[in-house]
């Protein structure tokens, strides 16, 4: 058995097309085909169920899955801890992020780089569905997402920071702004797809009020690019100041009432083998201070 043979299945489990499969791994259909049947001859099971296409893989071929990214991920492991005692790390660190928290990656990305310039960073905007699920396959080293998601498990969870909302807007107001004054400016919000917006627009019915935006968007800079049209407004994450800014002739205003969202911070699978790269990028998140960074951030935006 042949750690290709194993790369080959995991492509056809994730691509369930033969095809996409082979040109995902820079083979032949043919050569894929074969490397899978002669994995099945050695092991002595049927592991795909085959029709005139993919049909998905046999309960045994679902264990063979398993064990492939195990036996994968082991490989990885032990690339990287060389990798480390030749001099640096060296490899790709998988990050998967909540399309919110996405904004704040940088903070801790371009530090783990300084720190480790042989090694490379991959980060995808994934849903929360997605982080459990490729976590799992060790299809992931390490996610941001919210930590109070239920569907995580058999995972470690390190906090970064709080989300913190206000509002972004260029309408006359005081100091503060109340989340029911703030229900009759023209908005624009993030969709009630998003964890996000849900979470707003519980604020907002906690003050008796409800958000009827004129546009939604799926994505902060969606959101942000009819921010800078002039006309609406918008409440916001304080994470998003980081990446995004505030607009011209926009001002940021406190508001009254629930303010602060759920947590946000690190997930890693617990599972063994754990990855070098995860843990390289955790020890910066410590040293980084997510936290006390987007905070002051705020307060310089809000002239503290």
């Amino acid at each position: 058995m042949l750690l290709r043979q194993l790369e080959y299945l995991v492509a056809l489990a994730r691509e369930r097309h033969f095809a996409r499969a082979a040109a995902a791994c820079y083979v032949s259909q043919p050569s894929l085909s074969a490397a899978i049947r002669k994995l099945e001859h050695e092991l002595d099971v049927p592991i795909v169920r085959r029709g005139r296409r993919f049909e998905g893989l046999t309960p045994e071929g679902e264990r063979v899955l398993a064990w492939a990214h195990r036996i994968l991920a082991e490989r990885d492991a032990l690339r990287q801890e060389l990798s480390a005692m030749r001099g640096g790390l060296t490899g790709t660190l998988r990050i998967g992020a909540i399309p919110t928290a996405l904004t704040a990656a940088s903070l801790l990305t371009t530090p783990f780089c300084e720190r480790h310039p042989r090694a490379r960073v991959s980060l995808d905007s994934l849903s929360s569905a997605e982080i459990t699920h490729r976590l799992a396959e060790f299809e992931l080293d390490v996610a941001m997402t919210y930590l109070d998601d239920d569907t995580l498990h058999h995972v470690r969870k390190i906090p970064l920071y709080e989300e913190r909302y206000v509002l972004l807007t260029r309408e006359p107001t005081g100091p503060t702004a109340a989340w029911a004054q703030v229900a009759t400016l023209p908005l624009c919000l993030l969709s009630p797809r998003m964890r996000n917006r849900r979470i707003i627009d519980e604020c907002f019915a906690a003050d008796g009020a409800k958000a009827a935006p004129a546009v939604e968007s799926d994505t902060v800079a969606g959101l942000y690019a009819h921010l800078a049209a002039g006309r609406w407004s918008s409440v916001i994450s304080h994470a998003w100041l980081h990446m995004f800014g505030v607009p011209e002739g926009m001002r940021v205003v406190p508001l009254e009432g629930p303010a602060h969202g759920p947590r946000v911070g690190l997930v890693v699978a617990d599972h063994e083998p754990q990855s070098v790269l995860a843990a390289a990028l955790l020890e910066v998140a410590r040293e980084t201070r997510v936290r006390d960074a987007l905070d002051d951030l705020l307060n310089t935006y809000l002239g503290k």
